[in-house]
């Protein structure tokens, strides 16, 4: 533990000071921003794991995960740790706002965006305690979503459909988002490995991509990058603690509102293309389920990445793939932003998608050892 501790610590340290010489070489004034950047990311990473650690002792006496025929760990392992996750968001986010003293606008849409977190965050643990009726659990995911979609007020296709039939698509799609992250949260680092790289990326674009909101999407999106650094050591293979519904609900809350951000600048390819994974995977296994008439709402172990545990890979190596796959999708992601014709969009799309069913296709072959 204290070995993981140091090496998370040194990997931040190093990144922090590379940086800031960076920064300083090509902009003096960048030091400034560089620093303020950093020092959310350290926040968020290291109050995670502060809370983590004490709120463990909680979550192994109630809310413990036993494993069952759909589950990819062995032994009783506590759930819970997106409490941990979500709170150092929201309390560096605070801090930012009280220190920084940012904009009103952008301080009431961080209020909507909180609320309906802390709000699907209270529903997932509900539903880790004692599941809720799916029927229930959807109601309230669209109630949290749609206050979010709503109050954006952004448009991604203003001149093709009216606003109440986007709005409409928009809180289908949030709603098939929040699901999805939760369905995708099955596997060791599994999140890790898709939200680190989407939530870097997202810091590092949003601004390229001219967002309305950029300082605010930046913020959000660094505070959960670090806040998921600091869960890191305690999910890796074996995981000693999961995110729980009370984690990946909100988590795809936020990611996707930050995709939509994006989306609404007009760059749909880039917002597209950094989930693309998480997307691809989910939607396939539901159609596939649906054709087959399964009850789609239960759990189940049909997704390609639990395909991949049973064909002989193992935990980190699916992770690792999912991680490499993201960063080739963000630089893709990138592309979109720097030459924008629809030739470039399309033609990234489906490089990303060809990548995507790479991946997908090796993780249903059969190995005939685990890859380690």
């Amino acid at each position: 533990m204290i070995v993981d501790y140091l090496k998370l610590i040194g990997f931040w340290a190093a990144s922090v000071v590379a940086g800031l010489l960076l920064s300083v070489a090509f902009n003096p004034f960048a030091f400034v921003t560089v620093a303020v950047l950093s020092a959310i990311m350290l926040s968020a990473g290291l109050l995670s794991a502060i809370l983590i650690v004490a709120l463990k002792p909680l979550l192994v006496r109630y809310a413990l995960a036993r494993p069952n025929a759909r589950s990819s760990h062995t032994i009783p392992t506590p759930q819970g740790g997106g409490i941990a996750v979500v709170g150092a968001v929201l309390v560096t986010m605070a801090l930012a706002f009280s220190v920084l003293g940012l904009p009103e606008h952008f301080f009431k849409a961080f209020v909507i965006l909180a609320g309906a977190s802390m709000f699907l965050a209270i529903v997932g643990a509900v539903d880790d305690i004692r599941p809720l009726p799916a029927g229930l659990r959807l109601v309230l995911q669209v109630a949290a979503v749609a206050a979010v979609v709503v109050t954006s007020g952004l448009r991604i296709l203003p001149d093709v459909v009216p606003l109440a039939v986007e709005q409409a698509i928009l809180i289908l799609g949030g709603v098939w988002f929040v699901n999805l992250v939760n369905f995708m949260d099955g596997l060791d680092w599994i999140t890790v490995a898709e939200m680190v790289p989407v939530t870097a990326a997202i810091a590092v674009l949003g601004p390229a991509a001219g967002l309305p909101m950029s300082i605010l999407v930046t913020f959000v999106a660094l505070a959960l990058c670090g806040a998921l650094l600091g869960f890191a050591p305690f999910n890796k293979p074996v995981a000693r603690l999961f995110l729980g519904d009370v984690g990946s609900l909100p988590i795809g809350l936020l990611v996707g509102w930050m995709l939509l951000q994006l989306a609404g600048t007009g760059t749909i390819a880039a917002a597209l293309l950094l989930p693309l994974y998480y997307l691809t995977d989910a939607t396939v296994t539901l159609l596939r389920r649906l054709a087959r008439g399964e009850k789609v709402w239960e759990a189940h172990r049909t997704h390609f990445y639990q395909k991949a545990t049973d064909n002989g890979f193992s935990a980190l190596a699916v992770s690792a793939h999912v991680f490499g796959l993201n960063l080739a999708l963000a630089g893709l992601a990138a592309m979109t932003l720097v030459w924008r014709s629809a030739a470039v969009q399309a033609a990234a799309l489906a490089a990303g998608l060809a990548l995507v069913i790479l991946v997908l296709r090796l993780f249903s072959r059969p190995r005939s050892k685990v890859v380690r």
